[in-house]
Order: structure tokens, then C-alpha cells, then sequence
């Protein structure tokens, strides 16, 4: 008997069909004499409908209330889910959080998984009953409810497969799998069968949206198979694990992007020590992440620093710097919110030269501007024009040969 932990996205369960659909094949998995945990979202767009919510009430919602307000989306789809597998006369329980024992920080919004006490779900699985539990939110030991911040239904999904030493975790979405590039931009994307962790957190974290960086993580950290398969269709999805061999295949995986993107500049900074503490620490205070960071050559012991945040996040990282950009003596700070990125990754670029320069050429025979450019050991990402993204993402698919098979 398999333990298996499925997670069922917001679009599996967004409406009464949709939920009575999901029972189904929770059902037939349960059929097949596996124990199940299922972790669910909220239902469609309910988190997106509860902030708009709390700003009609209010124009700053308290992070804490807003968390408890966030939480409750969950707790609905999972108790109907419950509802919908008694309905076809299968054992099931409904379990929040708290319930199912995820202790977290106490960062609202973004709170991390400290651990998952699974004493109450290992107990009503050996009474033989199917476990739905609420993603996206825990408990702190103070005893409030955070939620993990978008995506964190699969956080959930794989920090409960982890506690439970479960043999797979299966990620059920809109999207049969992982493609070379979102299929939406370029029509030629392939789905791929199997792919490693590292691409993977690197696809993950540079915008490929079908899974959440954090999950990818904790499923690497402690060796959990994860398959990443669509909830409407039987179409075989894609499973992400370890050991994927690299020498036999195109050095390229997969190409993400991300629209989310904005560029601040602080110009005129004196070159001295202490300068880049006081900038990133007004940043780190106010929790914003801060992606790609360039210093300039200096000349005159002036130059001009520039890093890259969330689109959604630039007005709030504005406000965090203009104290430290006077304190320093700088002469002011720009923002552009126009910005993409796109990236190439693959674990075989590492020992192979020329990935970049192809890169950098397919760009510029479509006209495309680099703004900033960033690297790690297998990805090279460019931050360009937003508008240029599809573009973008078109000419590397190409250049690459990503939509062959057999790579």
C-alpha cells in the first residue's frame, strides 16, 4: 500500500463539478489501495476575491486579520471536498492548518513551514480515512493562522508528503506538466517526461508559474518524487526527481519569464563602505526580495547601483530606500516597472562555453535591448523590455531547438 499525497489547484476545484470531479479521482486513487492526504486551494478566484474584499473595508488591511480572512478559502474547498468523498460513500475528514499540525513563522503573508506535526493525519489514515487538508496556511506558536503566500498550496502538499515519508507527491493543476516554455506564448513548447530538481528550482524561481520554488525545494531536500499533472485530463504528466541524466540530451531545458519585474536605480552613490548595507538593510526590514544587483565601475569614488524587485513590490521598495539614498549622500533613485525577464536553463550548461553568446545573438536578431544581465552555474537570464518578452521567448525556443524530441 502506497502512500500518496495529492494537491488540487484553485482551477481543479472552482465551482461544485469541479469538486465533485477532483472526489473522483481522489476516489479511484484510494481504489487502488493507497492511502491519500489531499491538499487543497482556495476555490478559483476566492483569495484574489477576499483582498479586494478587505480593501473595500479598509485601505491598509492588518497582515494579521487579512491572514485569517485568506485562510478561510481553503477551509471551504476542503470541507466540500470532504463532503463530496462521503457523498460517494468513502471515509473523510476535513483538517485546517492548524489541524494537520503546520507550525510556521510569524511572517504574515509570507510565513515559512517550521514543521508539521502529522500526528492527527497519521491517526485518521490508520482508522482508513481519506485526509483533506487546507493549503496555504498554518499556525504559529502563539497559536495565529498565517498563510505561506501564492503558491503555498504547494508548499503544503510537499512539506505534508515529507512529514509523512509519502512516495509521491502529485501536484494536480490547469497544465498537463512541465513545458520547454509556456505553451501559451510559444505554440511550439513540449511537455517534458521527467526533469531534475536544480532545473526544476531554477525554472520555478525565474517564472515558470506550475510550481511553487519552495516546493520544489523541500521535495529535493528530502527526496520526494513530485509529478506535476493536469486534474481534466489522463494525459501522463511530468515528474520531477533526481538523477536525470545530462550528457545525452540538448543542454537546454526549458525557457521561463517573468513580467513581474522592476528595476530601481540609485544614482550618484559614493563608493565607500557601509553604502550597500544601508540600502539592502531599509529593503530587508520591510521583507522585499531583491533579485538582480549591479554596481557600476566607479569614477571618482561615484557610481550608480541598480537591483531588480517585484513589479508589485517597487513603489513599497521606493518608499524603503529614499531615507538611505539621502542618509548616503546619493544623488536620487529611478524606477522602471516595464521589465521582463527571460531565462535559459539546463544542468548540462555548466562545463559547455557558447550558451550565452547564442543567447545574447538570438536577442539581438530581434531587436531586443538587454537590460541587465544575471547568471548562475545552469541559467543565463536577461532582463529586457516587457513587451519584447514574447518575442524573446520565441527566438530562444528556436535558437535552442527546444521543441525536439529527445532532449
Amino acid at each position: 500500500m502506497a502512500l500518496i499525497v495529492q494537491k488540487y489547484g484553485g482551477s481543479s476545484v472552482a465551482d461544485a463539478e469541479g469538486i465533485k470531479s477532483v472526489a473522483r479521482r481522489v476516489a479511484a486513487t484510494r481504489e487502488k489501495g493507497n492511502q491519500v492526504v489531499v491538499v487543497v486551494s482556495a476555490m478559483g478566484e476566492t483569495t484574489d476575491q477576499l483582498i479586494n474584499l478587505a480593501h473595500q473595508v479598509t485601505e491598509k488591511a492588518d497582515d494579521r486579520e487579512l491572514d485569517v480572512l485568506l485562510s478561510t478559502g481553503e477551509l471551504v474547498s476542503s470541507t466540500l471536498l470532504a463532503m463530496a468523498l462521503k457523498s460517494l460513500g468513502y471515509e473523510a475528514i476535513s483538517l485546517s492548518g492548524a489541524q494537520a499540525g503546520i507550525w510556521t513563522d510569524a511572517v504574515y503573508s509570507r510565513a515559512r513551514i517550521i514543521t508539521v506535526e502529522a500526528h492527527r493525519i497519521v491517526k485518521e489514515l490508520e482508522e482508513g480515512k481519506i485526509v483533506i487538508v487546507a493549503g496555504f496556511q498554518g499556525i504559529t506558536r502563539d497559536m495565529d493562522i498565517t498563510t505561506l503566500g501564492r503558491g503555498g498550496s504547494d508548499t503544503t502538499a510537499v512539506a505534508m508528503a515529507a512529514s509523512l515519508g509519502a512516495d509521491i507527491c502529485e501536484i494536480y493543476t490547469d497544465v498537463e506538466g512541465v513545458y520547454t516554455a509556456d505553451p501559451r506564448l510559444v505554440p511550439q513548447a513540449r511537455k517534458l517526461a521527467e526533469i531534475g530538481y536544480e532545473e526544476m528550482l531554477e525554472l520555478a524561481s525565474y517564472g515558470a508559474k506550475v510550481l511553487h520554488p519552495r516546493a520544489v525545494e523541500l521535495g529535493e531536500l528530502f527526496n520526494i518524487p513530485v509529478l506535476v499533472a493536469s486534474s481534466f485530463t489522463e494525459a501522463p504528466g511530468t515528474l520531477i526527481q533526481g538523477g536525470i541524466a545530462m550528457e545525452v540530451r540538448n543542454k537546454v531545458r526549458g525557457i521561463a519569464h517573468d513580467l513581474d519585474v522592476a528595476k530601481i536605480t540609485i544614482l550618484g552613490v559614493p563608493d565607500r563602505p557601509g553604502i550597500a548595507t544601508a540600502i539592502f538593510e531599509s529593503l530587508a526590514k520591510e521583507n522585499i526580495n531583491v533579485d538582480t544587483i549591479v554596481q557600476n565601475a566607479s569614477v571618482d569614488r561615484i557610481t550608480d547601483l541598480t537591483f531588480t524587485v517585484a513589479k508589485s513590490e517597487s513603489e513599497k521598495a521606493m518608499r524603503a530606500v529614499e531615507p538611505a539614498v539621502k542618509s548616503i549622500g546619493a544623488r536620487g533613485c529611478v524606477l522602471n516597472a516595464n521589465l521582463g525577464k527571460v531565462s535559459i536553463i539546463g544542468t548540462g550548461m555548466q562545463n559547455v562555453p557558447g550558451f550565452a553568446a547564442r543567447m545574447f545573438r538570438a536577442l539581438y536578431e530581434q531587436g531586443i535591448n538587454i537590460e541587465l544581465i544575471t547568471t548562475s552555474e545552469i541559467r543565463i537570464t536577461c532582463i529586457i523590455d516587457q513587451a519584447r518578452v514574447p518575442d524573446a521567448l520565441v527566438a530562444l525556443h528556436k535558437a535552442f531547438e527546444l521543441e525536439k524530441e529527445g532532449i
